[in-house]
């Protein structure tokens, strides 16, 4: 999309960010780019705005579950 009408998502919404293939919650925005952060906290990314599309609702609990069994696994 080149035009200004397209989507943007909004701060606090969870997107997929398909040039990168990460899923990621957006905190903001800087120039022509969306500020992502990883659903669980880390370091955040800068992500093309044509390249984001918001996860439904199964796709973000599948997303948050597997960050839980990732931090599980990384306790022991």
């Amino acid at each position: 999309m080149t035009d200004d009408t397209h989507w943007l998502p909004g701060v606090g919404e969870s997107v997929h960010d398909t040039a990168r293939d990460r899923v990621g919650r957006v905190i903001g925005n800087e120039g022509p780019y969306i500020q992502l952060r990883p659903l669980a906290g880390g370091r955040e990314w800068d992500a093309d705005p044509d390249h984001l599309r918001t996860l439904t609702p199964a796709e973000l609990l599948s997303a948050l579950v597997a960050d839980a069994n990732a931090r599980s696994r990384q306790r022991r």
